[in-house]
């Protein structure tokens, strides 16, 4: 660490979204905590949703290939719709509790969602809302965004999502994007949803340790050039 000429520690800069289709390390100090959870979240609801494959695609990535990185789905369908007035006494209705308490225990997010009608889907703004009521739930986590939806892929969605992010302190990973055409050659998804195109696995495989690199990072309050964590 370098001090200036008085004896004044100069600051540290802030740690930056880094990511990149290289792979990355996630030591941790000893004593330290070794496994992140990470609260993914689709923006649909339908059963045979693309998005929420994805987030099963997710998981299975991390169970299989990516020590450190536990996925847990938070799933948002039995959300009201957001109401100040069922905020009594400082308290929210119980499915609103639940949700902010699955949000306050996370180490990182994954938000999937489609794009309708160029933005972000009605139920992961409703919960992207409930968890933003003070006190704000989401402030200072990483986070990735993925989308699977038509010609575009989602990406009007997930530049919306990250405008929102940034009134939240939410930190989003740069790179790399993954923008899913869902309905395009070759085939993405099975009737049910699963993921099944190897490329698109491994675009999220990628994502994916980019996020763990540099939620840990934050964790930790290295900056990116004295990170043991190399992004691109």
């Amino acid at each position: 660490m370098e001090f200036s000429t008085s004896t004044a520690q100069q600051p540290q800069p802030q740690p930056q979204p880094q990511g990149g289709s290289e792979e990355v390390t996630t030591a941790l100090p000893p004593g330290k905590k070794t496994v992140q959870r990470l609260a993914a979240i689709s923006g649909s609801l339908r059963r045979a949703s693309t998005n929420t494959g994805l987030i099963r695609a997710a998981a299975e990535i991390c169970r299989e290939s990516i020590p450190g990185l536990q996925v847990d789905h938070v799933d948002i369908s039995d959300l009201p719709l957001l109401n100040t007035d069922f905020e009594v006494d400082g308290g929210f209705p119980p499915a609103v509790e639940a949700f902010r308490a699955k949000v306050r225990g996370a180490d990182c997010f994954l938000f999937a969602s489609p794009e309708y009608n160029y933005s972000i889907s009605g139920p992961l703004k409703n919960a992207l809302d409930w968890g933003s009521r003070p006190p704000n739930c989401w402030a200072d986590r990483a986070a990735a965004i993925l989308s699977a939806s038509g010609g575009s892929g989602g990406n009007r969605s997930q530049y919306h999502i990250r405008q929102v992010g940034v009134f939240l302190d939410i930190h989003f990973i740069n790179k790399p994007e993954v923008f899913t055409k869902a309905h395009l050659a070759p085939k993405k998804f099975d009737a049910d949803g699963n993921l099944v195109d190897p490329e698109t696995r491994e675009q999220l495989r990628k994502m994916l340790l980019s996020l763990q690199a540099f939620a840990l990072r934050l964790r930790l309050g290295k900056p990116a050039a004295d990170s043991e964590l190399q992004g691109n």
